[in-house]
């Protein structure tokens, strides 16, 4: 109890003194993971989208297969792309390893197959009232998936937020490919991880709240903005 009284006032006096440290790593952790939420759903949500429409021969292993990578290990991620973007990897001219785009990458890998397979079961039940209507009204599989995105806007709200909540959250994979370099990659969870082995129970603490908080209000900053509260919706 100790420790956990000591890390809330850790947390407190880092927000009121608006340390500088904390401010640089905690816009890192949001640049990234909101970064990798946003083309996670640029892939995952047209493509969810596209399988609830298409039938096609191996539509139920792919999204079998989608289902599974939900649960993909955070750590192989980052093993794997770290060995693509080594210098001796096929991505290593790019000198990504070790830089926020690198952590993009790896998360961008980790939560898109959670906001596809999230997607595509909203879709999934639109799709079902939409179908005859849609049908009957000859609209193209484009215009068809647009509909469906765009009426299901508010699932996928839900899908985005989810895979918010996995990438700002995530540290495995990020600590490989980042690094947790002081001014470059460190983000919250690694820096919550390093003071963890430092033995300061207390500011490691602090941080993990700061990073709750943090989840928190871009969370209902989303669905304030959205509109679902004042829709009575939420």
């Amino acid at each position: 109890m100790v420790d956990i009284w000591s890390g809330i006032a850790s947390a407190f006096w880092l927000i009121v003194g608006l340390d500088a440290e904390l401010l640089e790593i905690s816009l890192l952790s949001l640049r990234v993971s909101l970064t990798a939420v946003a083309i996670a759903c640029l892939i995952a949500m047209p493509f969810g989208a596209f399988l609830a429409v298409q039938r096609f021969r191996y539509r139920r292993l792919l999204i079998s297969v989608i289902n599974a990578l939900m649960g993909l290990p955070p750590v192989v991620v980052g093993l794997v792309v770290y060995i693509l973007l080594s210098r001796s990897g096929p991505f290593g001219v790019f000198g990504l390893l070790f830089t926020p785009s690198a952590m993009i990458i790896a998360q961008v890998i980790i939560i898109t197959p959670l906001i596809a397979s999230i997607t595509h079961q909203s879709m999934r039940d639109l799709w079902a009232e939409y179908h005859d209507l849609l049908i009957s009204m000859n609209a193209t599989k484009a215009q068809r998936i647009r509909t469906l995105l765009w009426d299901g806007r508010r699932n996928l709200l839900t899908a985005a937020l989810a895979g918010f909540g996995r990438a700002i959250g995530e540290v495995g994979a990020i600590m490989i490919v980042g690094g947790n370099i002081d001014h470059a990659t460190r983000v919250l969870t690694t820096a919550i991880a390093l003071e963890t082995g430092k033995g300061d129970f207390a500011l490691a603490l602090g941080l993990g709240f700061v990073l709750i908080g943090l989840a928190l209000a871009v969370n209902i900053a989303i669905h304030w903005l959205s509109g679902t509260e004042r829709d009575r919706r939420w």
